[in-house]
C-alpha cells in the first residue's frame, strides 16, 4: 500500500483491514485530528454516515449496530469529541451491541502538557469497552504496520465476542495529517507484507459460542424438571443484537409447546411478533395480570432483564427453581433469587432439552397441569378485550390515552417493519398494550441503560441498515434531547413515521410517590417545558401533524404510505393518562374474576 506519509500510511492500512475483515459502515464526525481516518475511510468501500455531533453519531451507530447485530464503527477527533461517545459506548455495553470506537488523539509527548484539545484518552471508558488498544505512534516499519493490522482484526473480533460490545482504539497521530507528499514512507514499502497485508484479514478469527449438549448433567437436569413441572414458565426478555438475528424462535416455541410452557416474550425479544406467534403459547399482555395468576413451579428466563416490573416482582417472589441462560455466563437478574445458570446458548440448550425429552420416550406436557396454560389464554384474551373496548372511537374521544396509541403502532405496522421505541412510558406501553402479531416486526430500543439520549439517533440508525418501514415512538423529552439526531434524517437519507407523544413533561414520574409531594413534584421531577416541536419540524425539513387520539390510526396509515419523515404529535394530559392506566387495570381484574 503506498502512502505520502506515515499518518496516511496509519489511516489507509487500519481502514484496509477493517475493510477485509468485514466492516461495513462508518460514523465519522469532522475533526482535523481525525483526517488520516476520515480520508482513508472516504477513500474506502465502506459505507459512510456523515454526523456534526458526536453523541447523535454514536447513537446513529449504536442503532445500526444494534439492527444488524455487525459492528458498525465511529470516528472522531481528539478532546470533548471523543467523551461524547461515551453515553452510546455505555448503552453498547450493557445491551451488548458491537461498536468500534476510533478516536484520533494528538502524540504521546503533547499529553500532560497543556498543548490545545488534548485531554488524557487513555482507556476512556473505563471497563464499559470489551478490549482497549492504544495504537503505536505512525512509522514506516513493518513489523509496527504487522501489529497495526493484527490489532484491527483482533479488535472487529472482539465487538462480536461472547458478550459483544463496543471496543476502542485511540490513534496518536502526529502532522501532516493529510496525504502530503513528505517522503517519510519509502516506495519500496508497498511491496511488503506489512505493507500490502493478505488478500483477505489478515487475521481470521473463529469464534465459537458456548452450548450445553444433549448428554450434559445440566440439561439433563432441567429436561427433568420440565417433565415433571406443573405450571413451567419461559421468560424472554430483550434479546442481544447478536442473538436477535440469530435466534430461531421455532427452536424455542416448540419446546415451549411441549412441556405446556406459556413463554412471556418481552416486546424486545424477537418473540413476540413472527410466523409462529399464532400457533405457539406466546403472551404479550402479562404485564397487567402477570400477579393475579398461580406462581409458576420452574421458571427458564433468557435474555436481559424484563422490562415489566409486575412480572420482574412475580419472578422474585415465585418459590421455584429458576434457570437463566446466557451465552455469556453473566448474572442478569437483579432480585438475586435464580437458582441456576447455564452459561450456553439459549438456542443449544432448548436444542438439547428437547432431544433428552424424545430420547427419554416421555410426553412431557402430560405432568403440566392442564389448567395452567388455560388461565393464560384466559387472562390474555380477557386483556384483549379491555384494550378493544378503549380503541373505540367513542372512548378515546371522550378519555385519550398513550397505551392505545402504542396498540395502533403494533397493531397497524406494515409487514415487515423496524419499530424503535423510547424508554420511560412508551416501551412500558408497548410491553403491556402490544399484542402478539403473526408479522416480521423487529422491535428495538435501548434498555441496556435504559436512558432517554440517542434516541431519534438509535431509531434513524437502524433504519439505515433496512429497506424495511421505519416508526419510531418517542415521548416529548426524549425528541427534545436528541434534536440534534434528526439531522440524519436529509444527512443519512433515513424516511420514518415519528410517533411524538408529547405530554409536557416527565410523564414516567406519576408512577412515583414523589408524585404526591408538591413542591417539589412540578417543577423538579416532571418538568413541564411548553416547547412546540413544530418549528422544530421544520428546522430539519420534517412534515409535522398534530394529531387528535381518536384519529391517530389513519393519520398513521396515511403516515406510513407516503415517502419522505412525518412527525405525527399527540398531546396528553401525564395525570389523566396514569390514571386511565390504573382504570384499565382495575377492570382487568374485575373481569378476570368474573370470568
Amino acid at each position: 500500500m503506498s502512502a505520502p506519509n506515515r499518518a496516511t500510511l496509519w489511516g489507509r492500512t487500519l481502514v484496509d483491514e477493517l475493510a477485509k475483515g468485514g466492516l461495513e459502515a462508518v460514523c465519522i464526525s469532522p475533526g482535523s485530528r481525525s483526517t488520516p481516518l476520515t480520508v482513508a475511510f472516504a477513500e474506502s468501500d465502506i459505507e459512510v454516515f456523515s454526523h456534526l455531533d458526536e453523541r447523535s453519531g454514536a447513537y446513529f451507530a449504536l442503532g445500526r449496530a444494534r439492527r444488524t447485530g455487525k459492528p458498525t464503527a465511529l470516528v472522531c477527533t481528539s478532546g470533548t469529541a471523543a467523551a461524547n461517545f461515551h453515553p452510546a459506548v455505555i448503552e453498547a455495553n450493557q445491551a451488548r451491541v458491537p461498536l468500534l470506537v476510533l478516536t484520533a488523539d494528538r502524540p504521546h509527548e503533547l499529553r500532560d502538557s497543556g498543548a490545545n484539545q488534548t485531554i488524557d484518552q487513555v482507556k476512556l471508558y473505563g471497563d464499559a469497552v470489551r478490549w482497549y488498544a492504544e495504537l503505536p505512534d505512525p512509522e514506516a516499519d513493518e513489523r509496527k504496520v504487522r501489529s497495526l493490522r493484527t490489532t484491527a482484526g483482533r479488535a472487529l473480533a472482539e465487538t462480536v465476542g461472547t458478550p459483544a460490545g463496543p471496543v476502542h482504539l485511540n490513534c496518536p497521530f502526529r502532522k501532516p495529517l493529510e496525504p502530503t507528499d513528505t517522503e517519510e514512507v519509502p516506495d519500496s514499502f508497498a511491496g511488503t507484507l506489512a505493507g500490502q497485508g493478505r488478500e483477505s484479514a489478515f487475521v481470521e478469527t473463529a469464534r465459537g459460542r458456548p452450548t450445553l449438549e444433549a448428554s450434559s448433567d445440566a440439561v439433563g437436569g432441567l429436561a427433568e424438571a420440565l417433565a415433571t413441572a406443573d405450571r413451567p414458565l419461559f421468560v424472554a426478555g430483550p434479546a442481544d443484537p447478536v442473538d436477535l438475528v440469530e435466534l430461531e424462535p421455532a427452536t424455542v416455541l416448540t419446546l415451549a409447546d411441549r412441556v405446556g410452557a406459556p413463554v412471556l416474550a418481552d416486546p424486545l425479544s424477537g418473540l413476540r411478533f413472527g410466523e409462529d406467534v399464532a400457533d405457539e403459547p406466546v403472551y404479550g399482555g402479562y404485564d397487567a395480570y402477570a400477579d393475579v395468576l398461580p406462581e409458576p413451579d420452574i421458571v427458564v428466563r433468557f435474555g436481559a432483564s424484563p422490562t415489566s416490573k409486575p412480572l420482574r416482582q412475580v419472578l422474585a417472589a415465585a418459590d421455584a427453581d429458576q434457570y437463566l441462560l446466557d451465552p455469556a455466563g453473566e448474572w442478569r437478574e437483579a432480585s438475586f433469587t435464580a437458582t441456576d445458570l447455564l452459561a450456553a446458548t439459549p438456542e443449544s440448550v432448548f436444542e438439547s432439552v428437547r432431544e433428552r425429552l424424545e430420547e427419554s420416550g416421555e410426553d412431557a406436557s402430560i405432568g403440566a397441569d392442564d389448567e395452567w396454560l388455560e388461565r393464560f389464554e384466559r387472562a390474555e384474551r380477557v386483556h384483549g378485550e379491555v384494550l378493544e373496548g378503549a380503541l373505540e372511537a367513542e372512548a378515546l374521544e371522550r378519555d385519550p390515552f398513550e397505551g392505545a396509541v402504542l396498540a395502533t403502532v403494533f397493531e397497524e405496522a406494515p409487514d415487515p417493519a423496524t419499530v424503535v421505541v423510547a424508554n420511560s412510558m412508551p416501551i412500558r406501553d408497548a410491553d403491556r398494550f402490544a399484542r402478539p402479531r403473526e408479522a416480521d416486526l423487529t422491535v428495538l430500543g435501548n434498555r441496556g441503560a435504559s436512558g432517554i439520549d440517542g434516541t431519534a439517533s438509535t431509531a434513524l440508525g437502524a433504519g439505515s441498515a433496512t429497506d424495511d418501514p421505519l416508526v419510531l415512538v418517542t415521548g416529548d423529552l426524549s425528541f427534545y434531547h436528541d434534536s440534534n439526531g434528526l439531522l440524519a434524517v436529509d444527512r443519512c437519507g433515513v424516511d420514518a413515521t415519528i410517533v411524538l407523544l408529547d405530554n409536557d413533561g416527565g410523564g414516567i414520574f406519576q408512577k412515583l410517590p414523589i408524585a404526591d409531594f408538591e413542591p417539589p413534584f412540578t417543577d423538579q421531577f416532571e418538568t413541564p417545558h411548553g416547547l412546540e416541536f413544530e418549528p422544530l419540524a421544520a428546522l430539519y425539513g420534517l412534515e409535522f401533524e398534530r394529531v387528535e387520539p381518536a384519529d391517530f390510526a389513519t393519520a398513521y396509515r396515511r403516515s406510513l404510505e407516503r415517502a419522505g419523515t412525518q412527525v405525527l404529535a399527540l398531546e396528553f394530559d401525564s395525570q389523566a393518562n396514569h390514571r386511565r392506566r390504573e382504570e384499565l387495570e382495575t377492570r382487568l381484574e374485575a373481569a378476570l374474576v368474573e370470568k
